[in-house]
């Protein structure tokens, strides 16, 4: 009834998953960014028809051997029960056959949104775990990525919701920040790969942010130039996105508050009651905006009056309906004079909202080890210590706190497959501790 093969036409594996909601990272252009691992992409049949498609990653590690990682996990219908027996019967029979220690996903279906239990989820973990997977519960051995995610949707009940819409639902601090940004001097740039290699300083400007950000310069770029290497790979679907503080763009706007309050004030005198009321508060509201704009020049007298200061960055991927968030940071110099970001996440969102997407993804939080629950699925995932407060930014953009069900696991070789799952760990705590510290 199923058939499964290695995909020779990557353009019709490709077209399968924009359609079918799948991911960047299962698509065929994420082996030009992941050179570590080595690529294959399996696709499945009905007949004819295909149903299936799973990029699947080989990484070969001191002591463990091979590992198979499924990237997101195979792009299919997960309800169709009799699909998922004949996959998983294939993928048994292809890591003996090749002696890999153990193949590893994380389907993209969600065990609980906003701490509501979805049955789709726990009735996968059923599934999967009566198939023979094994559901990997320690946080920190993860292969990839947290079992959480914060999507903001941008369709309701099929129609697309405008910027404005959202906007409303977001927490009153980021409305007012967002406001703030025009207000301030801020003003915005969306580059592709082709303009970031014609004028390299531009990524250059985005590491330094990074760099302010908490000395992550390293971790986000990795090797120089990882960043221009997603861009590349995601030329049409990606872009980089600088907001930069212009000091003269500030003061013209400081020429007009103030030219407001001169006006003000020359009708203050003689002017009736309810009247004069209204210009003294334009005349506060101007005093209170002079005193932040002073503070302003004074944290960024360092930089020339022509300088545009890059004070916040984020590289995004827009793909098969969904805008992501990949890198973002903010730099110290007026950073909360500006409220640069909100107003950086702010046009991420509009630029998902402009391209079509479906959801806006926030990206995730590192989370503590959950409880193991009563059905065998993981407990609440509770953000750690460090995170709480980029949760808390994140979720003041009305998201939605999606928590998937986890990783899942085929063993091939128990006893190599032992010595993966003791080298994880402390890999895995090395690179938290180094986020920590960098955090």
């Amino acid at each position: 009834m199923f058939t499964f093969q290695d995909e020779k036409d990557l353009a019709a594996f490709d077209a399968f998953l924009e359609t079918h909601g799948g991911q960047y990272i299962q698509c065929s252009r994420w082996q030009t960014v992941k050179t570590t691992w080595k690529c294959r992409y399996i696709s499945g049949f009905r007949e004819e028809e295909r149903v299936l498609a799973v990029l699947v990653m080989e990484r070969t590690l001191p002591a463990a051997g091979k590992i198979w990682y499924g990237s997101g996990g195979p792009v299919c219908d997960y309800t169709d029960k009799p699909l998922l027996e004949a996959f998983t019967a294939f993928i048994q029979k292809e890591i003996k056959a090749h002696g890999v220690t153990a193949f590893i996903m994380d389907p993209p279906v969600s065990l609980r949104i906003n701490g509501e239990t979805q049955e789709a989820g726990v009735a996968l973990h059923k599934t999967l775990t009566g198939l023979g997977y094994t559901l990997n519960a320690n946080i920190e051995n993860y292969t990839y990525k947290q079992p959480v995610q914060l999507f903001i949707p941008l369709k309701e009940d099929g129609k697309p919701r405008t910027a404005d819409q959202i906007l409303k639902k977001c927490d009153k601090g980021v409305r007012y920040s967002i406001r703030l940004g025009t207000q301030r001097g801020l003003v915005a740039h969306s580059y592709t790969a082709k303009e970031i290699e014609a004028n390299p300083k531009l990524m250059d400007d985005f590491i330094s942010v990074m760099r302010d950000t908490g000395e992550r310069d390293d971790f986000v770029n990795r090797n120089g130039d990882y960043c221009l290497k997603l861009l590349q790979a995601f030329d049409g679907c990606s872009d980089l996105k600088l907001v930069y503080y212009d000091k003269a763009f500030d003061r013209s706007l400081q020429e007009e508050r103030l030219q407001k309050k001169a006006e003000a004030q020359a009708q203050l005198p003689g002017a009736h009651e309810k009247k004069a009321r209204q210009l003294q508060e334009i005349i506060s509201s101007v005093d209170s905006q002079t005193a932040h704009f002073e503070k302003r020049m004074a944290e960024a007298e360092a930089y020339t009056p022509d300088n545009e200061i890059c004070v916040a960055g984020g590289l995004s991927i827009y793909y098969a309906g969904m805008g992501s968030c990949l890198f973002g940071g903010t730099k110290n110099v007026i950073r909360n004079n500006t409220r640069s970001s909100h107003y950086l996440n702010y046009l991420r969102l509009c630029e998902s909202i402009d391209r079509g997407c479906d959801v806006h993804d926030l990206g995730y939080v590192f989370v503590e080890t959950p409880e193991l629950q009563e059905d065998g699925t993981l407990g609440d995932l509770v953000p750690t210590e460090n995170f709480k407060g980029i949760y808390d930014f994140k979720k003041s953009f009305s998201a939605d706190y999606h928590e998937f069900i986890g990783e899942y696991i085929l063993i091939g070789n128990k006893l190599k497959y032992y010595a993966y799952a003791q080298l994880m760990p402390r890999a895995k705590k090395a690179k938290i501790k180094l986020i920590k510290k960098l955090r």
